[in-house]
Formats: C-alpha cells, sequence, structure tokens
C-alpha cells in the first residue's frame, strides 16, 4: 500500500460525509484517506487490517524487552554519569 497522500486521497469533511462508503472503500483499496478540516489535515481513514498490523508491530514486548535486545547491549559502549548533580535550567 502505498503511503503517500496524494490530492484524490484527501477529502473535506463535507466531502466525507456525503461519500462515506466511497472514502472507506478507496481507504481498503487504495491507501490511507486523509480528511481535512479549516484546509488542514484533521485525521487519516485507514484500513482496519493496516491498523492492525501496525498496533501489533508497536506493542512488542516493552521497554525493558527494548533494550536488552538493542545491539549495543555488548558493543563495549561505555556511558558515564557526570559528576555534580542536578543542573539548574532557566525556563
Amino acid at each position: 500500500m502505498d503511503t503517500k497522500v496524494s490530492q484524490a486521497d484527501s477529502w473535506t469533511v463535507a466531502q466525507a460525509k456525503a461519500k462515506l462508503s466511497e472514502v472507506i472503500e478507496k481507504a481498503r483499496h487504495h491507501g490511507p484517506q486523509v480528511i481535512t478540516r479549516n484546509g488542514k489535515k484533521a485525521v487519516v481513514v485507514v484500513d482496519a487490517a493496516l491498523w492492525e498490523q501496525t498496533q501489533k508491530r508497536d506493542r512488542k514486548g516493552n521497554f525493558a524487552d527494548f533494550l536488552l535486545s538493542s545491539p549495543l547491549r555488548r558493543s563495549g559502549l561505555k556511558v558515564t554519569r557526570l559528576k555534580g548533580g542536578l543542573r539548574e535550567v532557566d525556563l
């Protein structure tokens, strides 16, 4: 599926309301469909299978698993902390 959004893949809210079935069909067969509000991107309609696939991919393990599987784990990288405690920051 092509993730680039062309003008044909973009709908105003009014167009999307009037042609919701077409928006859904295009999302299922031609890729994500952008719905704009006031000329700015507001939401994207995507195929449910694509959405589920991206959600599964993003939820494998936790942060600890991620760190343990890092290619840098046994690379010999040395990390040292700066001495002196917290630094002050002006906001």
